[in-house]
């Protein structure tokens, strides 16, 4: 499982020529099963997005391809997380 960081960077100024296209790029990535939470770091420093069902060279493509990434509107970090214990809610991250 993984954390993206997506902090805003120099082109933060950009984020809304390229929000629609963002947006789109977080559809997919929730219609695909693969992000399972996304939201905003506070106060305002950017998103953060859960993800499970990947592999980290997959994750990393599809973090490329955020138009926000690749306008330099946010900068990426990838956290991999190896789960080893969950209350049952989240049981299925560890199976």
């Amino acid at each position: 499982m993984f954390v993206v960081l997506l902090r805003f960077s120099g082109n933060k100024s950009a984020a809304g020529r390229h929000m629609p296209a963002h947006r789109e790029w977080i559809e997919r990535g929730v219609d695909d099963g693969v992000f399972l939470l996304v939201g905003g770091i506070q106060p305002g420093l950017g998103g953060a997005i859960v993800a499970h069902g990947t592999s980290r060279e997959q994750l990393e493509e599809r973090v490329a391809a955020d138009p926000f990434v690749a306008e330099d509107v946010v900068s990426a970090e990838v956290v991999e997380i190896e789960p080893w214990t969950a209350d049952d809610r989240l049981k299925f991250l560890i199976a």
